[in-house]
């Protein structure tokens, strides 16, 4: 089943600090034909709930809306797989994403669980910044990152986050999936302002793969919002 209405696009991460300002960003965007959807996460749901948070996109637009509990998958099976899902989906969220750092058995019952309530699961493994794996010095091995990756693709899962400021790394994971799926999809975030992901490098790597770039500073800490995506978009379509 497909999440998005177009085979590439953007996704606006929505890491901001008020309702308003939300609103705001969902109102100048929405109606771009290669937005497709809005990240959500804790700086929002936290102060706010997810409930106050996705009626304010409601109010807008019918996109999907993702969530992103940064990081969702590292508590037990039954905390993860069970009636937090139905809560979401409740509230209007259509995806999770899920970094299951927790293991293969929480992984599952996420999985599971979000078929049980119709929730596009969406599994990352590696993260966009350094320090993250042992080789880098960080707490993950360097080949769970891959463990989490193929477990998922045994699962059956089409979405996949991996790092848009890696793209030595996209093009393995991208190989590696393609190998078992057919038609993987891949999220990338790290892309632009911030973390400085080349968006158009990015989506390259992943070719001819359906693909989606996860923005936020890129997009919403610009005075004009519509018109940076506009032109973030304008550079990829020139290279497609």
């Amino acid at each position: 089943m497909n999440l998005f209405h177009r085979k590439n696009g953007i996704i606006v991460a929505c890491d901001l600090d008020t309702i308003e300002d939300l609103s705001s960003l969902v109102e100048m965007t929405c109606e771009l034909d290669f937005i497709q959807g809005y990240k959500i996460g804790i700086s929002l749901t936290i102060p706010f709930g997810v409930k106050k948070v996705t009626k304010a996109i409601r109010n807008s637009t019918s996109l999907p809306i993702l969530y992103d509990h940064q990081k969702f998958g590292t508590d037990i099976p039954e905390i993860c797989g069970g009636r937090i899902l139905d809560n979401l989906k409740q509230n209007g969220i259509s995806g999770i994403i899920i970094f299951p750092q927790s293991g293969p058995k929480t992984l599952t019952a996420i999985v599971e669980g979000c078929r049980r309530t119709e929730l596009t699961p969406i599994v990352g493994g590696e993260m966009t910044h350094q320090g993250y794996l042992e080789k880098e010095g960080g707490y993950i091995t360097d080949n769970g990152t891959d463990r989490m990756y193929k477990d998922a693709t045994q699962l059956g899962v089409e979405y996949y986050v991996i790092p848009g400021t890696r793209l030595e790394s996209m093009k393995r994971y991208c190989a590696d999936i393609e190998k078992v799926l057919k038609e993987p999809k891949f999220l990338f975030p790290g892309i632009g302002k911030g973390q400085g992901g080349d968006i158009i490098a990015a989506f390259n790597a992943v070719k001819p793969h359906s693909s989606y770039a996860i923005v936020g500073r890129g997009i919403y800490a610009e005075r004009d919002r519509r018109r940076a995506a506009q032109i973030l978009w304008e550079n990829v379509s020139l290279m497609q």
